[in-house]
């Protein structure tokens, strides 16, 4: 299993609090901090997963726990934009019971496995690399389906719709997409400079490597590049990589960093790739982490910071280097927007 993970959000209430308050003066602001409340329908609960998992199906329902920080804007996202569309809190009220993990809270957790730990600890154990992370379960506590990151409201109704009433069938996420949405008629996929041309064999490299996953005719893929690959900033970070770009769905030959001969289709399946755009990052031959939801700028430009500088190996956590990074840039004066 790769370290990952998959798809964003982040910087905790620390990062505005950590530092005594003439520090913070002498740096650059502090912009896009996420403010939101748990909605009163989430459920109260002890936080044994076991007993809330086999509670949701005795109620025809499955288990939805979503695993947050203060401060987040992708976790302000989920609940000021998502769950304010009646649509999308409609069908999570009737179809799940929904508990919410602090990453760094104390509270006591049962796992589903029956381990005791707190919240930071299941949190951990669970990789939880970015918020919101959203773990859905089904009565016996087999997971069903796991987001990382923000997925905005058309999406992530599609994923509650998955788990709700299509898991059960035994089809992937990834083939459930491409059912109820299927990729766009023949088209170009949005290029870049940076992108290698083919032939793509990404065995035996010593640089790292990001492959974008993309599709034609896609929103999210569309913004990925206007808001996030254009920036001077991303281009100089993108640039410690070879950098390629695949059409998700496409029958192109690639040879992974593994060394396995493969196209751009069965490569993503193998991988597991549903949402998209997704950037996958390896090095080493192996996959390191993954963004595979909607991200912004500076989230982007710290994930590819983390693996190209290869601080990975010694800060297994991604959380702590990001508050560091954007931490060492207020310091030299550069503000810091987590929503850009």
């Amino acid at each position: 299993m790769p370290a990952l993970l998959h798809g964003l959000a982040f910087i905790l209430a620390s990062l505005l609090t950590a530092w005594p308050v003439g520090v913070l003066a002498d740096k650059a602001p502090m912009r896009g901090v996420g403010e939101f409340t748990i909605p009163a329908w989430f459920k109260n609960s002890f936080l044994d997963l076991r007993e809330d998992a086999a509670e949701a199906s005795a109620r025809g329902r499955s288990l939805m726990v979503y695993i947050g920080q203060d401060g987040c804007p992708y976790c302000a996202a989920l609940f000021n934009t998502n769950f304010s569309q009646k649509s999308v809190e409609d069908y999570a009220r009737a179809h799940f019971d929904a508990l919410d993990i602090n990453m760094w809270g104390d509270r006591a957790v049962v796992d589903v496995d029956g381990e005791s730990l707190t919240e930071k600890a299941f949190a951990a154990k669970h990789e939880v690399w970015f918020t919101p992370t959203i773990l859905f379960f089904d009565g016996i506590g087999k997971r069903v389906l796991r987001i990382n990151g923000y997925y905005p409201p058309r999406r992530f109704l599609a994923a509650l719709r998955y788990v709700a009433e299509d898991s059960a069938k035994g089809e992937t996420f990834a083939a459930y997409l491409e059912r109820v949405a299927p990729p766009a008629a023949p088209g170009a996929l949005i290029d870049e400079p940076f992108f290698l041309r083919p032939p793509y064999d990404l065995k035996d490299t010593a640089s790292p490597v990001v492959v974008f996953f993309e599709q034609r005719d896609c929103d999210e893929c569309r913004d990925l590049h206007r808001e996030v690959l254009d920036k001077a900033e991303t281009r100089r970070e993108i640039g410690r990589f070879r950098a390629i770009q695949l059409d998700r769905w496409s029958a192109t030959p690639v040879v992974t960093p593994a060394g396995e001969r493969s196209t751009a289709r069965q490569w993503a399946d193998a991988l597991g790739i549903g949402y998209v755009p997704a950037a996958v990052f390896f090095d080493d031959g192996r996959e390191v982490m993954r963004i595979e939801a909607m991200f912004k700028a500076f989230h982007v430009q710290s994930v590819m910071d983390y693996v190209a500088s290869r601080a990975y190996r010694t800060q297994p956590s991604f959380q702590r280097f990001i508050q560091g990074r954007a931490d060492g840039l207020r310091e030299a004066g550069v503000g810091v927007d987590l929503w850009k």
